[in-house]
């Protein structure tokens, strides 16, 4: 059976088979993603899998209203997480970030809603033969940061929106000879 070049350890592979590129419509979820993905930077995205479960504790189970009112005491105890990146500006960007999360939600209904209007509602269907071919960040990428730097996130950089397109199914960047190309593309 055939999967992207870049699903190598059994951690990955379960990851790959199961979530990456799936439309995902929850907003807890989405939060979570944003999350992990924020945490990533200049990480391997192997170490936050790793690091998921711990997340979800210390975050709250990533729901944002509780997140958002996390107090700096609280913050400071996550520093000494290992379970986590004990990076204190992604710390407190989550914290950041589930405030901003709020605001989207409250505008918009839910993140959601906002998120997915970027791509009216239908997941862009890549057609690349190789990992080699995958961009880094697009025009698309580039439009998410920007409004969500406008509205107070932060670690939202082009490359992680990309990579956060990527995992929440906003983008199907599965090689098409990978066995879930078809299986999250919005054609079939």
């Amino acid at each position: 059976m055939k999967r992207c070049d870049w699903a190598r350890t059994p951690l990955g592979i379960e990851y790959h088979d199961r979530e990456w590129g799936v439309p995902v419509h929850d907003d807890r979820v989405l939060f979570e993603f944003i999350t992990l993905e924020g945490a990533q930077a200049g990480l391997s995205w192997e170490t936050i899998l790793n690091k998921r479960d711990a997340y979800r504790e210390a975050f709250a189970g990533f729901d944002p209203a509780r997140v958002a009112r996390f107090p700096a005491a609280r913050r400071a105890r996550l520093m000494g997480n290992a379970g986590i990146v004990r990076n204190r500006l992604k710390i407190d960007s989550t914290v950041t970030n589930a405030a901003a999360f709020l605001g989207v939600q409250r505008e918009f209904e839910s993140f959601d809603r906002f998120l997915w209007g970027f791509v009216g509602g239908l997941p862009l269907v890549n057609r690349f033969r190789s990992l080699r071919q995958v961009p880094a960040r697009t025009e698309l990428s580039d439009a998410l940061s920007r409004e969500l730097k406008r509205r107070g996130f932060r670690f939202v950089g082009t490359t992680i929106c990309y990579a956060f397109m990527q995992a929440v199914g906003i983008v199907n960047d599965h090689t098409i000879d990978c066995f879930r190309f078809h299986a999250v593309s919005r054609s079939d």
